[in-house]
């Protein structure tokens, strides 16, 4: 059952559907006096607030690399190299004559 719930809110929070709502309702959180956990229990206060600030944050750098990616007319499911660098990573295979050195 736990897999269920957790596949579910995966696929939620990963729809572009629902993105603006994600990112509209953390801030109306972050901004809004009224908390799960007051803020003036320290530490304590303060993780409700961080985890929100955290969906934020990844909700609006995957919107932002969405954008840039759909601008400059690549796919965004598409893989880069690894140094990100733009290019499109592919599988090459390299031939080497090797001699033992023996």
């Amino acid at each position: 059952m736990k897999n269920s719930i957790t596949d579910w809110y995966r696929n939620v929070i990963r729809n572009p559907k629902y993105r603006w709502w994600i990112i509209a309702g953390s801030l109306l959180y972050l901004i809004s006096p009224f908390d799960i956990s007051p803020d003036f229990i320290p530490i304590v206060g303060w993780i409700d607030d961080g985890l929100i600030a955290t969906l934020l944050v990844a909700e609006l750098s995957t919107w932002a690399l969405e954008r840039l990616k759909g601008n400059k007319g690549e796919d965004p499911a598409q893989p880069t190299d690894a140094a990100g660098s733009g290019f499109k990573a592919e599988a090459k295979t390299v031939d080497v004559n090797a001699v033992s050195a023996d």
